[in-house]
């Protein structure tokens, strides 16, 4: 109690969001013998996207705070769906975000325990076999303000009933054909408590553990309360569409320990809100259709909201982290900007990205006076966010690799990049000058197109020495050296919707149209999604760089080398710009 004591006085000094404030209370109150317990029960059904990393967040970070433990349990009672694939993504992407779990559990690791439970429900009239069609169940379940009707057989005897559940369990029954129903009440009105599902006969697939063992599965609300209670879970943290599920929850638990006093140990679960972004699709089953129609290259392709695909970006599970703490927890959902998650990925990699050259639509630049041959050294900071930062080298020669957009043949007046008479500064190296005279400072080829600017430099203005803050009107540009930038193609990632709710106008067309799920996606897809430039240059410090190595291109934004790049062949996908680019083009 003295413990409880003290976690209570050290919360006081912050502000707790409400579910903290309940396992503070709780803990308070000695409930479940003053212990946390929490548990994340993924499905192993695809890969874990965005909204699933705010799940993890809290059931890992209450067991944390709170000195408890946080069970990692696959909830794999459908074998349909499954597959040992996504156990592995999804340990994979949890231990990414920088979480350990206490132990690993499987909902199938109770499939006796259930099934036993079932019998027991059977035996003591709880439950019972229905025949019905699915079509007829959904019918007859009625309104949330018209009762349901019972099932013709309701009130079959018990023995019929428990050697029905038996024919279902050998696979003696065709799948459809059957399930078992808890007896509950058709008039409630709570539509979850009329006569639930809690048994269906699935003979077509194996299950990815159990193999063809069973032929007959729990549905989730039956199976995850009770494996809660087999566990000892003392929070079940879930999200806000359960809120009407809790009762049901709550019941089946009093079901399986009848006439013991589980006031003070027995699951809780408190409900929080989803996370929602807007442009972004996160149903598991569209995901599967992105990936089965290769709309997208995988689960883990950068456009996808996947926690996989926000890795292969270059997001850092910090900057993950970060945004969620934002957002918050709260008992109502609402649609979250997708800037404000790429702000947060700005906020945190501009303090671990190191800073690099590269070029993305180059062309070459002649420094006439510089003497040919001669390369030199320079210093470039890694990082100037960080006081103790390191320093590489940058090789400067006679010619160099600029972006097409620096130089401009008819600037005017306030473009302040290269162009006739306009100078700038080459960062970290010297201030170079254009002849006034474009037919001095262009080259062009046959069909009129610049392939070649000439400059000056100024030998007293190179950056650390006396003269480097020679004041001008031109910016300071990137640039690479010619001879000894690397060739590297760069993915231009952005917004995979080109509609700020995808869920709602895939909803639409859908219906409007009576067309295929793939069919309506097409049509809100963002065309500009992925741009690929094959014809970029980097500098040569990065021909060691390795995948999730998080990057700054100088005046462009951050980006990571994908997983697919090479010695031979470098690829760099672009994480987020360095500013927010979308939110201007919404306004054109």
């Amino acid at each position: 109690m003295a413990e409880n004591q003290e976690i209570e006085k050290s919360e006081a000094k912050e502000v707790l969001n409400f579910i903290e404030q309940k396992v503070v209370e709780d803990l308070a109150n000695g409930k479940n013998g003053g212990k946390v317990q929490t548990r994340f029960p993924p499905e192993p059904n695809g890969y874990l996207h965005i909204g699933h990393a705010k799940a993890i967040c809290m059931d890992f970070g209450i067991a944390k705070k709170y000195n408890g433990v946080c069970n990692l349990r696959f909830d794999d009672t459908n074998p349909v769906k499954e597959d040992n694939e996504y156990v592995e993504a999804i340990k994979e992407d949890i231990k990414w975000l920088g979480f350990e779990w206490g132990n690993v559990y499987y909902a199938s690791d109770y499939f006796q325990q259930l099934w036993d439970l079932a019998v027991t429900l059977i035996k003591e009239g709880k439950a019972y076999v229905d025949e019905q069609t699915p079509e007829e169940i959904a019918a007859q379940k009625g309104t949330p303000t018209v009762a349901g009707t019972e099932s013709p057989y309701r009130n079959r005897p018990i023995e019929e009933n428990l050697r029905l559940f038996q024919e279902m369990t050998d696979g003696k029954i065709e799948d459809g054909k059957m399930v078992l129903r808890a007896k509950i009440d058709m008039a409630s009105s709570n539509m979850h408590f009329r006569d639930p599902i809690i048994y269906r006969i699935i003979t077509t697939h194996p299950h990815h553990r159990t193999g063809w063992k069973w032929k007959v599965y729990p549905m989730y609300d039956f199976a995850h309360g009770q494996s809660d209670y087999f566990e000892g879970v003392t929070h079940s943290l879930c999200t806000l569409e359960f809120v009407p599920h809790r009762p049901l929850y709550d019941l089946f638990i009093d079901w399986l320990k009848e006439g013991k006093d589980l006031d003070d140990n027995r699951p809780r679960q408190y409900e929080f809100n989803k996370l929602n972004l807007n442009y972004t699709l996160m149903s598991k089953r569209n995901l599967l259709t992105l990936v089965k129609e290769h709309v997208v290259e995988d689960w883990d392709d950068p456009r996808m909201p996947t926690i996989c695909g926000f890795r292969r970006r270059g997001y850092s599970p910090e900057s993950i982290h970060n945004f969620i703490n934002k957002i918050g927890y709260t008992t109502y959902d609402a649609l979250n900007e997708f800037s404000l998650l790429e702000s947060a990925v700005r906020d945190d990699l501009n303090k671990r990205a190191t800073r690099v050259a590269a070029v993305l639509d180059p062309i070459k630049l002649v420094i006439t006076n510089y003497p040919e041959g001669k390369v030199e050294e320079l210093d470039a900071i890694n990082n100037p966010e960080d006081e103790n930062s390191a320093t590489h080298k940058v090789e400067f020669s006679r010619e160099l690799w600029i972006e097409r957009d620096d130089f401009m043949e008819d600037a005017p007046a306030k473009f302040f990049r290269l162009g006739p008479g306009k100078e700038v500064r080459l960062k970290n190296a010297y201030i170079i000058k254009c002849s006034e005279n474009p037919a001095e400072c262009i080259v062009k080829d046959a069909d009129g197109n610049i392939v070649e600017i000439h400059a000056e430099f100024i030998p007293e203005t190179k950056t650390g020495e006396a003269n480097c803050n020679m004041k001008i009107k031109g910016k300071t540009i990137h640039w690479v050296s010619c001879a000894h930038a690397i060739k590297a193609e760069v993915r231009l990632y952005d917004r995979l919707w080109k509609v700020e709710n995808p869920r709602d106008e895939l909803a639409r067309i859908k219906e409007e149209k009576q067309c295929e799920a793939i069919d309506a996606m097409r049509e809100i897809l963002n065309p500009d999604s992925l741009k690929v430039l094959s014809n970029c240059y980097v500098e040569k410090y990065l021909a060691d760089s390795k995948p999730l190595d998080y990057l700054q291109f100088q005046r462009i934004g951050y980006f990571t080398v994908d997983k697919t790049s090479s010695a031979d062949h470098l690829v760099f996908n672009r994480t987020v710009g360095l500013k927010d680019s979308w939110a201007k083009e919404m306004k054109k």
